[in-house]
């Protein structure tokens, strides 16, 4: 089976690290360029790099004109932008939807705004996903550091 090659900046991208907003609120900026990301401190008080994040929160309000979507997590609001060109990404613009986003840190604070790659909707099982996310954040975070 034919594989195209990865870029050099595909091979460079790190993988998405699952966060809540109220991380990213008190991260500290890792540069001055878009893009670098950010520190997050982790559970157990060590700092984490981050760029690319993977999010789920229910859908506060929708917002075609501005690009863009308002999201809440157990831990407060937070902005993603680009809503309307991710594929498939429409049925999961709508008020009370229970999604997951991944994208990439535009800003931490005073309130998080991320530009999307990547969106889904976790509706059908929102309790069981909203429940597990918290620990699922944590899991990652103390394997990853």
């Amino acid at each position: 089976m034919y594989k195209p090659a990865e870029t050099t900046e595909e091979r460079k991208r790190p993988p998405p690290v699952k966060v809540l907003s109220g991380q990213l609120r008190t991260a500290e900026s890792r540069g001055t360029a878009d893009g670098d990301g950010c520190l997050i401190r982790r559970v157990g008080g060590r700092s984490l790099p981050v760029s690319l994040v993977w999010m789920q929160g229910t859908v506060l309000e929708v917002q075609p004109e501005r690009n863009t979507v308002m999201l809440m997590d157990e831990t407060g609001a937070f902005a993603v932008q680009g809503v309307n060109n991710i594929p498939r990404g429409k049925p999961c613009l709508a008020q009370g939807k229970y999604v997951m986003v991944m994208g990439f840190i535009v800003a931490a604070s005073p309130e998080p705004v991320i530009r999307a790659v990547k969106m889904a909707d976790l509706s059908e099982l929102a309790g069981l996903h909203r429940r597990m996310w918290k620990l699922e954040v944590e899991e990652l975070q103390r394997v990853l550091a």
